[in-house]
């Protein structure tokens, strides 16, 4: 085999291009998806044309049996081909999700309450005075101004009864926020207070990225619960099926871990391997999603009880998400949201 051959892998000889598998099978705008199959590369060097339904997407890589494409603004969910030597390929299907607001600054997972409005924030830079602290979008997707008057609001919470919470990493103050808008301190003292969640028993657990996660019981007594390396930007935190809290915290490291805090506050790491790991979901069957790189591809990445994790969802700057009714997710990037529908339930933040 010739030196060429080499470099393009397998040996194109001028057939229809095949295609065996696309991963991962859903994306954003702008995600890199990995097409396989074979006869995938033209002749003489050429690029391939990677058609998203009426869209072209970039090919950033070629050879013979894979094809590494960037999904185009303005695709939809449905086929995508390959067209190399007058020949055009089988179809396989891809989710693409759909953009619903820009022009946001959410550093965390958005939160929906329980008719399906879905609550993102523009948190803005440390100390930064921004018009609107949280956007309210309704179900029909039109986004509407809620808070105006927190500092940097960060993370967002639901109890039981429909109340939100939202941590400021500003002031370290964890606010209750009233369906018209205005708000009250629920606790101060929380350090830089970035993610939060609810137990089962509606406990609020509060994250101070410089290194403790703290515990607020119902009569707001306010406890240590664990301590972790200090983050350089935020806590995630979710609960597990089991009742486990599971934490993200970016460091320097290129090789994070994904914290399990059990219900006596020890801690032990679940999965270490992620790049910059943010925002974080559980679904019904227990499998665990967060934002965050795995093998220099940045997207949401699905780790399952067995510790096995993979890409599932092609897209950048990702910084969290949510599961939405319908069998679908909200994705929250630096400055936007988007819709995917991707046919898997998530797990209920707290079940009845």
């Amino acid at each position: 085999m010739g030196i060429s051959d080499r470099l393009r892998g397998k040996k194109n000889i001028n057939g229809k291009p095949h295609i065996v598998s696309v991963y991962p099978s859903s994306a954003l705008p702008g995600g890199e998806i990995r097409i396989n199959g074979s006869a995938l590369c033209p002749a003489e060097w050429r690029r391939p044309r990677v058609q998203f339904g009426e869209h072209e997407g970039a090919v950033v890589i070629s050879s013979d049996d894979f094809v590494i494409a960037r999904v185009p603004d303005g695709a939809t969910s449905g086929p995508v081909v390959v067209a190399t030597n007058g020949h055009v390929s089988n179809a396989q299907s891809i989710r693409v999700a759909v953009p619903i607001a820009d022009s946001l600054h959410p550093v965390t997972n958005p939160a929906l309450d329980a008719e399906g409005n879905i609550f993102v924030t523009f948190s803005g830079s440390r100390g930064q005075k921004v018009p609107v602290s949280i956007f309210r979008i309704d179900t029909n997707y039109t986004a509407n101004p809620f808070l105006s008057d927190m500092m940097n609001a960060t993370a967002i919470a639901f109890d039981r009864q429909g109340q939100m919470y939202v941590s400021s990493r500003y002031d370290g103050t964890v606010y209750r926020v009233a369906p018209n808008g205005t708000m009250a301190p629920y606790a101060e003292g929380m350090g830089i207070a970035t993610g939060i969640a609810f137990d089962r028993e509606e406990n609020l657990y509060v994250g101070d990225r410089s290194g403790t996660i703290f515990k607020i019981a119902r009569d707001r007594q306010i406890f240590v619960f664990a301590t972790l390396e200090p983050s350089v930007s935020a806590y995630h935190l979710a609960f597990g099926p089991a009742g486990d809290l599971f934490v993200t915290g970016p460091t320097t490291s290129s090789y994070d871990a994904v914290y399990r805090i059990d219900l006596h506050g020890t801690v032990s790491t679940f999965y270490r391997g992620l790049g910059r790991p943010q925002g974080l979901a559980f679904d019904a069957a227990g499998n665990l999603y967060v934002a965050a790189s795995l093998g220099g591809k940045r997207g949401i990445v699905k780790v399952g009880p067995d510790g096995h994790a993979a890409l599932e969802v092609a897209g950048q700057n990702l910084v969290g998400l949510a599961f939405a009714p319908g069998r679908s997710v909200i994705l929250a990037t630096t400055d936007a949201v988007h819709h995917l529908s991707w046919d898997i339930q998530g797990l209920a933040l707290l079940p009845e």
